[in-house]
Parts: C-alpha cells; structure tokens; sequence
C-alpha cells in the first residue's frame, strides 16, 4: 500500500483501522530490518481469467495483470512493480536486453532484484531530451545497468531529430552504428506505451510542433511506442517524425525473442491495443482495469 500504491500513512491507518503511529513504526522496522520486498501474488481466479482473455484476444503468451486496490488504484504504480518482478525473473548471465522509456518503466527500476547477471549488456532503445525537471525518463536503461553494473548502450542523441538525413549521419558517422547493429540481436526488448497524452508530452519536451501533433492526429495516430506513433490497427501512420525518430526500429525489436510491454491507464486503452498490433509482444504486463477495458473493445 505504501511502496506500491503510494498510500500516505494516515490513508493506510484508516485502511487497516490501527493508529498512524503504528503505520509508521512498522514501515520503520520494515526498512531497518531489510524487509520490504515487492511481490504480487497472481493466484487470483478473477485475473487469471482476465489474462488468458488478452492472450486470446491480442495472440500473447504471457499476459501479467496487476490486481489494484480500488478504481482510484495508482495504475503505474502496480505496472512498474508487476514489470519490475517479471523482468528480474528473466535476467540471465550474456543476456542483451533493450529498454525504452517513461514514468512507468522509470518507476519499475525500484522494484528490480538485484541478482548476479554477469556480462549482462543493457540498450537504450530511444535517444533523449534537452530538457528535463525533476527526472530525465530517458536516463531508464543507464539507471537499470547499474542495478546490475552491466555495460549500457545509449543513443546519445535527441529522441526526434530535424530530418533523415541527420539521422543517416548519426548512425554513420557518429559512432551509434553499433548501438543499432546491437539492437538487431537483442535477446528481451522492454517498452511502454504512450497514448495520444503523450504527443503533448512530446509537444513539452520541444520535440514535436503543435502542427505536427494535429497531424498525427488527423491521420489516425492513437499512441507512441519509441516515438514511432500508430493508428488503432497497430500501423505506422504516414509522416516524417517516423522516419526522424532516433529509436531502434520496430522491425528489429520484433526479432527479439522476448518482446514486453509494460503500460496501462484508462487514456492509453486503444493505444496498448495497437502497440500490441505493432510489436506483437511475447508479454503484457497491464492493470486489472486496463485489461478489461482492452478486452471490450470492439473486434
């Protein structure tokens, strides 16, 4: 309740019925004696339902729902732990793995379990921003290497760049060559998924015009995976920034064997259903509410 959902102590007092003195004497003992750890328990027959339902429906093989406590449940939250858990189980010793990123997959990194992972190489998938506040979300896959004190390959560039001739020259000529042969032999691939909220993000971080994100709009763009941006189908609208996104392609995070993708939210429904489409991920880790709503969607 507090480390996952981010209840306040008088919040989780009144949940419980006990004193907020207690709360925050038993989360002070928790820390100081090493035992918070964040798990969630799957043996739930209403989710299992539900996650047999989204395999069916999208051609998934594995999809992980996190139960939330309520409506009002902190959906990123309960992903980012789900997603943390999950991807410390598939580490492995010569592992390549690649990593986009967001708030969701930002927040997974504290859920991570630190394990031996020897000669682990860990990708970023997406260049960066020029501006950042209070965290740079394009700082994930950095910040994963070092819970594993792996080696990490950046794209050191800005995530959207002017035109395809500057990307061309990046590749070429200045050094992200390997960074993208990497890529193309990558054995896991980690992504989230924005939805139409996050053409404005992009707006904010100065990589997109307001023009252009009326234009993807006017051409069906539903959501964003890597600034790579989609219709409902799981297609690749037509416009430039597709073709000036400083991201690995989607065609090689296709050929990964694991392909997992962690987003949820009432705003990204359609958006999580076409990233589906798209990267026909092995895995979707995804909120109770979420899932369902994806479930209803028209055929």
């Amino acid at each position: 309740m507090y480390y996952v959902e981010e209840m306040t102590q008088s919040a989780i007092a009144d949940a419980l019925g006990i004193g907020r003195i207690t709360v925050v004497r038993l989360l002070a003992e928790a820390r100081s004696m090493s035992d918070v750890r964040i798990s969630l328990s799957r043996d739930i027959s209403d989710l299992a339902g539900l996650e047999i339902a989204l395999q069916k429906r999208f051609g998934i093989v594995e999809a992980v729902v996190a139960p939330l406590s309520g409506v009002a449940g902190d959906v990123r939250a309960v992903i980012a732990a789900a997603a943390g858990e999950y991807v410390s189980r598939l580490l492995r010793p010569d592992m390549k793995i690649g990593l986009g990123w967001g708030e969701t997959l930002s927040r997974m990194l504290g859920y991570l379990e630190e394990k031996a992972a020897p000669r682990l190489s860990v990708v970023s998938l997406l260049g960066g921003i020029l501006r950042a506040r209070a965290a740079n979300p394009a700082e994930c896959a950095w910040q994963f290497s070092r819970v594993y004190m792996a080696d990490c390959y950046m794209l050191a560039a800005p995530a959207i760049v002017d035109s395809r001739d500057t990307k061309r020259a990046l590749i070429e000529r200045c050094g992200l060559g390997e960074v993208y042969e990497l890529a193309g032999s990558l054995d896991a691939v980690v992504v989230g998924v924005g939805g139409v909220n996050s053409f404005h993000i992009a707006r904010s971080y100065g990589l997109v015009s307001e023009q252009e994100v009326a234009e993807l709009m006017a051409r069906g763009a539903v959501g964003n995976m890597l600034y790579n941006f989609f219709d409902a189908d799981g297609c690749l609208v037509d416009h430039s920034i597709n073709g000036r996104a400083m991201s690995i392609p989607i065609e090689s995070l296709r050929k990964a064997p694991a392909r997992i993708i962690a987003a949820g939210g009432a705003d990204k429904v359609e958006a999580i259903a076409g990233a589906c489409r798209l990267l026909k991920p092995t895995t979707l880790i995804t909120d109770e509410v979420t899932g369902k709503a994806m479930v209803a969607l028209p055929a």
